[in-house]
């Protein structure tokens, strides 16, 4: 049933509107366990890409530990699935934090088609076309490796795992690489809370010495950068406030900055496509194939 429901689904996202619109690049931001700051980095780097003037969507995809509300101080009503069960429309759900960034408040896993029918799709493909314009979309995913996370790092064009130098956090960390790789061949990692750039190497080369030898040389795992350890990061957090807002001279802004960079030359390859290659629309798209 849910497979016939997927396909049919799938099918009416392919007949939607051929208009000209953006292509929106999705990316994942995971880990292999809590605790490492996953969220504040999504939630700080989402705001460093819309003040660099690209139009940015984040996505709580953290089951059960959705936390974005939080990081961004504000107050969440609703979420996706009250929109796929018809208690809301798109646009009553979306949260602008700035002009140019919008909180998704979002679930995941298979209940994104428990209550969904194929009518109350089609109008929430409809209503979804108002994120169309997104550059990019970040997904706040769960930690692990659960089924519902992996759909998620399927459906992104890139995925990023954060860890920290912690040996517990590296083997989490290493775990979900792995399973990654069944997924993917590209891989990229932020280590988060380390002493300076020179650790922040020693142990990714670490992580990725161990991955080639056990995952295989089809593997591209990819360091995209670090944050240091910052007591302005811990500070921001307990203020409900992001680190590049409230210290953006600091080490730590500029290494979400770097980050960011790195982020905008992938945006740089995207063309003028289809809108059911842009926004909400077709993140659920690439979703319901893996019903």
């Amino acid at each position: 049933m849910i497979n016939h429901q997927a396909k049919k689904l799938e099918e009416l996202v392919e007949s939607s509107n051929k208009k000209k619109s953006k292509k929106t690049r999705f990316v994942a931001i995971t880990s292999g366990k809590g605790g490492v700051g996953k969220s504040t980095i999504s939630s700080n780097l989402a705001y460093v890409l819309s003040q660099s003037g690209l139009n940015v969507g984040i996505f709580d995809a953290d089951i059960g530990l959705a936390n974005l509300d939080v990081m961004f101080n504000v107050k969440i009503k609703k979420n996706i699935l009250h929109v796929l069960k018809g208690e809301a429309s798109v646009a009553d759900i979306l949260i602008p934090i700035t002009r140019n960034l919008i909180l998704i408040p979002g679930e995941s896993g298979d209940e994104i088609l428990k209550y969904s029918d194929l009518a109350l799709f089609e109008r929430f493909m409809q209503e979804a076309e108002v994120l169309d314009k997104l550059d990019v979309m970040i997904i706040d995913t769960g930690a692990g490796i659960g089924d519902h996370i992996q759909m998620f790092l399927n459906a992104a064009d890139d995925v990023i795992v954060v860890t920290v130098p912690d040996p517990a956090a590296i083997t989490d960390a290493y775990a979900t690489i792995k399973t990654i790789a069944n997924l993917r061949n590209d891989v990229f990692l932020i280590m988060n809370q380390v002493k300076n750039e020179r650790e922040a190497i020693a142990v990714y080369q670490k992580i990725k010495k161990v991955a080639l030898i056990n995952i295989g040389d089809k593997l591209n795992l990819k360091l995209m950068g670090k944050i240091n350890s910052d007591i302005k990061v811990s500070s921001s957090v307990k203020k409900r406030a992001l680190f590049s807002v409230e210290y953006p001279s600091s080490v730590v802004h500029k290494d979400i900055i770097s980050i960011a960079n790195k982020i905008n030359k992938n945006l740089e390859r995207d063309v003028l496509v289809t809108p059911s290659e842009s926004g909400l629309a077709e993140l659920f798209k690439r979703l319901v194939k893996h019903f």
